[in-house]
């Protein structure tokens, strides 16, 4: 696993808190919420690919 995979997705967990409590405190609840969402659904994309990154490793390590 890579160093840079974890500075991504701090990254982004920055990112989003920061945006966060700023849409909080201007009233903004809703679009803080769709904000952290967002923020969610970028993680898991880069995840997923991660996976399949290994997915595809272990099917070259074995040669299935």
């Amino acid at each position: 696993m890579d160093i840079d995979l974890i500075f991504k997705i701090a990254a982004v967990g920055i990112i989003v808190s920061i945006l966060n409590q700023v849409l909080v405190r201007s009233g903004r609840e809703e679009q803080a919420t769709m904000t952290t969402l967002a923020g969610l659904v970028v993680v898991l994309m880069i995840l997923v690919q991660e996976i399949a990154d290994l997915f595809d490793l272990v099917k070259r390590l074995f040669d299935f």
